[in-house]
């Protein structure tokens, strides 16, 4: 099938548009490579100190000969999802060795969790660990004595934060390696009804703990479908995973041999040799492209509009909001998983996954076929999924039809004609909204609006029982120069409250929803931001707003509206505390949510 004419022509308009910024990169990291390594350079004592801690290595490294394999690590063992990656590095200089081959591990990046931390002080510092991921990523391969690089992260901002970090040392090769997703525990919808209960009052806090724990409770990935999962779906459709990599389970031999085949892989794309593959040039705008086909066709977190922005940048391409909004209108949508749907990511792979999706796509014409990936070959090689066979691994062909057409579909009978996102666009400003999850009698909310300066307040309302009409509830202050632009996703259970009493309820905010926001309709990443003096700012209580998801408008329905002052910052706290101090320079600094909201690209 010809490529689709849409998908071609937002892939040349981001090519034309980034021309000069990509040259300027490309140049950058050949001249990179070109210079080679520097630890054959270095002086003996700072030689010494590379490999002083290697043991049976040191010789190897010493010789200079083989190639040096950099592990840059999220690990920790609080959280699940990066629990796994403890026996990694063991793994990977074991699997090093046997190829002739020496691995360090370079460096480790912070890894936080959004579900530690929603609804209190920390969240204001987890959209900017993304930068700070990308920074000390940076700082561990800032030593120029590797070869190649393997990336282990799963979740929220640190996927992204890697990606950067991956494109500012662009003349390396490197596979990022997935940990996989926990075991299916308590289904997620139940979950969610739990929470909701505990919002009415209706159980304790006791009753809600069990829920939790029965929902999270071993070691991978939170098995809905929120932006750490999407971040693996991501990475397949960017070719930067092995194919079917992202969603076996850890601890299982499957995953051990995908993580021993990764590290053989990037040692067979390093230099020297005909397959020598640069991260840098794997991520061109083919690769962006397919990313957002992939975010559109599954529905996936709203985050990504973030962090694909940003990652881009790092490697010289600019993406804009109208890209996305292209791709939504052509791009079915073919996955249910929670929130958008009962099944998590484990269904969703036993399903037919990303093997079968990716299949579809590129039989549509919708999917760049013909790019470079770590595999070496084409995105075809994304239809096929890994299986043991007699203790070998091996990529058979992905199933061609869904194994459950209620989580999983064809082209031809997707669940909706287009994409899970949906840009907006008023006297409110530009912002997006996640559709995938929304009833279609909740994608067009009209109602006088309820203005709030913080989360808090909103759910102080909510306990105070003053909700009893439709209402738009507005959130403000909420942007990355206001606080850091928290998700705002422990608002969830008390609008879903809401919207379970027959109340037509929206959500508008310069802020966002987390990446398992779902069935509630949110007006999300409202740019310009009210600590910037954006639209939001004038809105007052009681003013009519209108959110239509079907026409793509967020309109305040009021004939002074554009006359009115912006309402002035409140005072806020976020400048002291848990660490917050440190980060008023990535505040001070942050760039708009629609090119990515980060400080340093």
């Amino acid at each position: 099938m010809p490529l689709n004419r849409t998908i071609r022509e937002v892939t040349e308009a981001i090519a034309a548009r980034s021309a000069e910024t990509r040259a300027a990169y490309l140049e950058k990291i050949r001249a990179a490579a070109g210079n080679g390594p520097k630890r054959a350079h270095l002086s003996c004592s700072g030689q010494a100190h590379a490999y002083a801690a290697s043991g049976a290595d040191k010789e190897r490294l010493a010789r200079g000969r083989a190639p040096n394999l950099a592990i840059v690590t999220a690990y920790n063992d609080m959280l699940s999802a990066h629990k796994p990656y403890e026996t990694y590095p063991e793994l990977i200089r074991e699997t090093a060795r046997a190829q002739g081959a020496t691995a360090q591990v370079a460096g480790g990046v912070p890894a936080m969790c959004d579900g530690v931390t929603q609804g209190a002080a920390g969240m204001e510092l987890s959209l900017f660990s993304r930068d700070v991921i990308a920074l000390a990523a940076a700082v561990a391969l800032s030593h120029d004595t590797f070869d190649a690089a393997v990336f282990l992260g799963v979740c929220d901002k640190i996927v992204p934060g890697l990606v950067m970090a991956a494109a500012s040392f662009g003349h390396l090769p490197a596979v990022f390696l997935p940990a996989g997703p926990m075991t299916s525990g308590l289904p997620n919808d139940e979950k969610a009804l739990v929470r909701q209960r505990f919002a009415a009052g209706e159980i304790g806090r006791e009753e809600l703990m069990r829920a939790e724990m029965a929902a999270y409770h071993g070691p991978g990935t939170c098995t809905f479908y929120g932006t750490a999962n999407s971040n693996q779906m991501l990475m397949e459709f960017m070719g930067l995973h092995l194919p079917g990599a992202s969603f076996v389970n850890p601890g299982t031999p499957l995953r051990e041999a995908l993580v021993r085949a990764g590290v053989a892989r990037v040692l067979e794309i390093t230099e020297p040799g005909d397959s020598h593959t640069p991260v840098g040039e794997v991520l061109d705008e083919k690769a962006f492209v397919n990313g957002i086909v992939g975010l559109m066709a599954t529905g996936g977190s709203t985050n990504l509009l973030l962090h694909l922005p940003a990652m881009a940048r790092a490697a010289g391409i600019i993406l804009e909001v109208e890209d996305f909004a292209a791709i939504s209108e052509v791009i079915p949508l073919l996955a249910r998983i929670y929130p958008n749907g009962l099944a998590d990511v484990n269904h969703f792979h036993a399903a037919g996954g990303l093997g079968f999706l990716i299949g579809e796509l590129l039989d549509a014409g919708l999917l760049h076929e013909e790019r470079r990936t770590v595999v070496g070959g084409t995105m075809a090689d994304y239809t096929k999924e890994p299986k043991l066979i007699d203790g070998r691994l091996r990529w058979l062909d992905a199933p061609r039809r869904s194994l459950n057409d209620g989580i999983l579909r064809t082209v031809g009978a997707p669940f909706q004609p287009t994409g899970g996102l949906r840009q907006l666009s008023g006297n409110l400003g530009q912002g997006v909204m996640k559709i995938s999850a929304v009833a279609p009698e909740h994608l067009v909310v009209e109602a006088p609006a309820r203005v709030f300066d913080s989360q808090e307040a909103v759910r102080d309302a909510f306990r105070a029982g003053t909700f009893a009409e439709d209402v738009v509830i507005v959130v403000r202050f909420q942007g990355p120069r206001a606080n850091g632009m928290p998700e705002l996703h422990a608002l969830t259970p008390p609008l879903s409250v809401l919207l379970g009493r027959g109340l037509k309820v929206a959500l508008v905010t310069d802020g966002r929803m987390s990446g398992a926001s779902g069935k509630i309709p949110a007006a999300i990443h409202l740019c310009p931001e009210a600590a910037e003096g954006g639209p939001i700012a004038r809105l007052r209580d009681g003013d009519i707003v209108r959110l239509d998801a079907v026409a793509g408008k967020i309109e305040v329905l009021e004939a002074d509206f554009d006359s009115r002052e912006p309402a002035p910052a409140p005072p806020r706290r976020n400048g002291e505390g848990l660490g917050r101090e440190l980060f008023a320079l990535f505040r001070d600094n942050a760039g708009p949510a629609g090119s990515g909201a980060s400080a340093i690209i």
